[in-house]
Formats: structure tokens, C-alpha cells, sequence
């Protein structure tokens, strides 16, 4: 594994030095051929007028007469200008809905289909984690960074730290979000068997000196998200519906203090740090419990024989926790609120 990280880091530096000269001589390229088309424009100009000047008169001797040439030249002005304010006013709409999306902190929508999307986003992810701290919040996390094709595949192995929190397979989130999917192959075992491959390949990387955090948490999974420095992507896991099937929004971080940057920034720490959100121990395979100060309170053993029978229904974050807990009830009307907020977020730039 070692080796493996190693190799792979190289080939990255590799690649994007070769990214960059290609980027370098792409921009020179094109700055000769401005120059060359500019001097061309220039040189032409002499002969354009010329032949303007010449000729414009005999043809509008021609023309002038010519009563039903006039009428048409007056109906496809009339309908260039037609188009010509309509599109203007688009624009303006546009131009409005854009100033609301940086307002909010929004620069970026990925489809949720096509082949070069795809490439793009993962090029985008690889370059934007390269040596930095990465932040992954998402369910089984098997398609995101332990497939070859997952877009963190390589971030994963290249960065400089990794939080990441992924379902308790033994908790009732795991077993809503599996029932709510009505793919025949998405199953509570199926679930589980991608959660434990995402722990042995993290396990991997921890045995390679990777600096990786693990937290297992256990409600229903509200949307995917991922930090990478200064730059949120996040995906809303929609009932019913696989998250691939959704577009991925993109925030980055300013200072605009309505930026939703901050608040889905707060919302993952908010959750790391909650002391019934526990860390799993990549070397011993136990859960590890802290208090808000960070202190160790207890471990017990990750086999599953102490996890509650996962709830048939959907997981109800309006209630009052069973301990009654009020750092609970709070925790879920964040949770709530949060979903609120995204729903409304997700509306309102749909267009963009």
C-alpha cells in the first residue's frame, strides 16, 4: 500500500506538470493567433473600404426602387430587434439569478448525467485536494473513494488529512436509506458489504501512514458533501432516488457572510463533533467515544452484536430523542433545519 501511494502520488505531479505545459504553450497559441487575425483585420481594412466606397451607391441605385426589398429589409430588422430585446431581457433575468447564486456562495452546477461532466468534476476534485485537508460526509462512501472511478479515488490518497463519516451500517439510517432506494441490488446487506470494503480500504491507507479519521454515525443520510479547502460539493440524497442521479452544487468560501459555504462548513462539525457520533479505530476496530472536549469516555468493540435492530420505518427527527438528551433534540432540529434550507436552496437554482 505503501508503494501504491507513492506511485500514484508521482504519476499526479507527473500529470499535472504535463497539464500545465500543455496549458502554457495552449495560452501562447492563442495569443499568436489573436495577433495574427488582429494584423490580418488591419491590413484588409484599406481594401474593404475601397470596395465599400465603389460600389455602395450602384448598388443602392439598384435597390432603392425596389419596394417589396424594402418591405423585407423592414420585417427582418423588426424581427432581429424582437429577438435582440427579448434576449436582453433574458439576460438581465439572468444576470440577476447569477448575482443571487454568488450572493449565496454558488459557482458551479454539475449535471447530473453526461461523460464529460463526469471527467470534469473528478479533474476539478483531484486538483482542488491535492495535499490538502479533505472532509467526506456520505453514506456507504464505496462509489465516491474506493472505486477506481470514484471521484476521490486519488484525492483520498494524496491528501494531507481525511475526515470522513460514513453510516453505521447497524444503524436505523443505514436500514432507511436501503429500503427508501427501490433498486432490486440496493439492499441492507448490500449496503453493508460497500461500507466494510470503504473500512478495509481506509484501513489500508491508515497502515500507510495516511493521517485518516473515521466517524460512523447513525441517522439518515441528509445530503453528500465534501470539503476540499476552500470549496464545498454537495449532493442531496433525495428518497427514493440513487444520489448519482442527482446534480452536484458547488460553494466556495468568501467573505459574504450569507454565503452557505458557512453553513454547511458548521453542519460537518456540528456532526463530528458530537459525542454520540463515534470514531472508528482503524487499527483496532473499536468505537471510540469522546465528550465535547475531545476526551475519551468509553470504547466497545465494532462486530455488531451491541447495535440496536435497525427501525423498518424512516428515522423521525421532529421527535424528542429516546434519553431525552437535550444536546439531542438539538442536533436534530439542525438536522432539520439544514434540510429545510438545502430544499429551498436546491429550487431557487435549478436554472442556473
Amino acid at each position: 500500500m505503501v508503494d501504491h501511494v507513492g506511485v500514484s502520488m508521482v504519476d499526479l505531479v507527473k500529470k499535472r506538470i504535463l497539464q500545465d505545459l500543455i496549458s502554457d504553450w495552449g495560452r501562447i497559441i492563442y495569443h499568436m493567433a489573436v495577433a495574427a487575425l488582429s494584423a490580418s483585420i488591419a491590413l484588409s481594412l484599406p481594401f474593404i473600404v475601397s470596395f465599400i466606397a465603389k460600389n455602395i451607391l450602384i448598388y443602392w441605385a439598384m435597390i432603392r426602387n425596389e419596394k417589396i426589398f424594402v418591405i423585407s429589409v423592414e420585417m427582418a430588422l423588426a424581427i432581429l430587434l424582437t429577438i435582440l430585446f427579448r434576449s436582453m431581457g433574458r439576460n438581465w433575468k439572468d444576470r440577476k439569478l447569477s448575482h443571487m447564486a454568488r450572493n449565496a456562495g454558488l459557482i458551479f452546477v454539475t449535471p447530473a448525467r453526461g461523460l464529460l461532466s463526469r471527467r470534469r468534476k473528478k479533474k476539478l476534485k483531484e486538483k482542488q485536494g491535492f495535499a490538502r485537508d479533505v472532509m467526506v460526509m456520505g453514506s456507504t462512501g464505496f462509489r465516491t473513494f474506493v472505486d477506481a472511478n470514484g471521484d476521490l479515488h486519488q484525492v483520498i490518497q494524496n491528501c494531507r488529512e481525511a475526515k470522513i463519516m460514513l453510516l453505521n451500517p447497524f444503524g436505523e439510517g443505514a436500514s432507511a436509506r436501503a429500503e427508501s432506494i427501490l433498486a432490486p441490488s440496493t439492499t441492507l446487506e448490500s449496503f453493508r458489504e460497500q461500507i466494510g470494503k470503504s473500512i478495509a480500504f481506509l484501513k489500508g491507507l491508515k497502515a500507510a501512514k495516511k493521517n485518516i479519521k473515521l466517524k460512523l454515525y447513525d441517522d439518515s443520510p441528509l445530503f453528500k458533501l465534501t470539503i476540499l479547502d476552500d470549496v464545498i460539493w454537495i449532493q442531496h440524497y433525495h428518497s427514493g432516488l440513487d444520489v448519482q442521479l442527482m446534480p452536484e452544487y458547488v460553494f466556495k468560501h468568501d467573505q459574504n457572510l450569507g454565503s452557505l459555504y458557512n453553513l454547511f462548513y458548521q453542519n460537518f462539525f456540528t456532526k463530528w463533533n458530537h459525542p454520540n457520533v463515534p470514531e472508528y479505530d482503524l487499527e483496532s476496530d473499536e468505537l471510540v467515544y469522546r465528550n465535547k472536549a475531545g476526551n475519551e469516555v468509553k470504547r466497545e468493540k465494532f462486530d455488531g452484536r451491541n447495535a440496536e435492530v435497525p427501525s423498518k420505518a424512516k428515522p423521525d427527527y421532529h421527535s424528542i430523542s429516546r434519553n431525552g438528551n437535550p444536546l439531542e433534540r438539538n442536533f436534530h432540529l439542525l438536522h432539520r433545519n439544514h434540510k429545510d434550507c438545502f430544499c429551498r436552496l436546491t429550487h431557487g437554482f435549478a436554472l442556473i
